[in-house]
């Protein structure tokens, strides 16, 4: 245990590369002014409001905005919904740098070290269709038969699988989707004829 009272876990590999970089920098500046637990649900929240909003995944992308009008408009949408001024200038100077692309990847190094140093692990979950309790249930089932006892799953929405699932726990990889099972399939005929 370290003094916080969290388990010294190596995070090397999530603190690795760019969005590493910025993720362990908010933590550590949060949990410095023990503010971690509200930068953590504010992070959630923000990485909500991407994924929504059109408009606000236009300004992360949009490469023809001055550097100015880009941080502008970002602080101008996080003081509007009420969002800590830790958050809101840590987005600031993530878009004066000119890594507004790069703010999903930056929060969920921000929750995967969360969670690394919590002791769990995070399960990526890709699905054709938004998980449902029961699922949600099941699904956390199945992963603690698999030894996952303390896992935060992280949904993610995409229709081109089809259906099924594609859940990825660390290095491995468990793809059950519809896509999947059509493309083996199709490869498993070509051999065939």
């Amino acid at each position: 245990m370290d003094s916080t009272g969290t388990t010294s876990i190596p995070i090397a590999s999530i603190a690795n590369g760019l969005a590493g970089r910025y993720a362990t920098a908010l933590y550590d500046l949060a949990s410095d002014r023990q503010k971690l637990d509200l930068v953590l649900d504010q992070a959630k929240a923000l990485s909500s409001m991407l994924d929504q909003s059109a408009d606000l995944s236009a300004v992360l992308v949009d490469r023809t905005l001055d550097v100015r009008q880009a941080t502008r408009a970002m602080v101008a949408v996080l003081d509007k919904e009420g969002f800590d001024p830790l958050i809101r200038d840590f987005v600031g100077v993530v878009a004066t740098n000119r890594r507004l692309p790069h703010l999903r990847e930056i929060l969920a190094a921000l929750a995967a070290i969360a969670a690394a140093r919590r002791g769990e692990v995070v399960a990526d979950v890709v699905s054709a269709h938004p998980l449902n309790d029961v699922q949600r249930a099941q699904l956390r089932g199945r992963l603690a038969e698999a030894g996952y006892s303390k896992v935060n799953i992280q949904e993610r929405v995409d229709a081109a699988l089809l259906g099924g699932l594609v859940v990825r726990v660390g290095a491995r990889l468990y793809d059950t989707s519809l896509r999947s099972r059509l493309t083996r399939l199709h490869h498993a005929m070509k051999g065939a004829a």
